[in-house]
């Protein structure tokens, strides 16, 4: 009996990030509706993208999630470290060098930490 893959998760930590773009809810939907079409995905619904954690300054910031025709793309946004944590996970196959390449500029991070998992 052969490895079934289930899909691919591309994991990213963005450290140093442009606070007005991690703060902005129009940059954020602007980054989704771009991402999809470059990784070739489909959303599925609206963006979900709640700002909240303001009881303490670590964990204040938006998180959002967005159905994708084959799962999704979820991020969360600390606004006090100014790091970005972004997932993107999908049972269809994306170029992983694409997404972490447009993600890196579009949030204009300093230094990424990233995986790419075959689950």
């Amino acid at each position: 009996m052969g490895k079934k893959i289930f899909g691919y998760e591309l994991i990213m930590d963005l450290h140093g990030c442009d606070l007005e773009v991690m703060t902005s809810r129009k940059k954020l939907q602007e980054y989704v509706d771009k991402l999809c079409p470059l990784i070739d995905m489909v959303k599925y619904g609206k963006l979900m993208l709640p700002y909240f954690g303001t009881q303490k300054p670590h964990t204040k910031g938006y998180s959002l999630a967005q159905f994708i025709e084959t799962s999704s793309i979820t991020a969360h946004f600390s606004e006090h470290w100014r790091i970005s944590y972004i997932n993107i996970f999908s049972c269809k196959t994306f170029n992983p060098k694409v997404a972490l390449k447009f993600t890196k500029e579009f949030f204009k991070a300093k230094h990424v930490r990233s995986k790419f998992f075959v689950r």
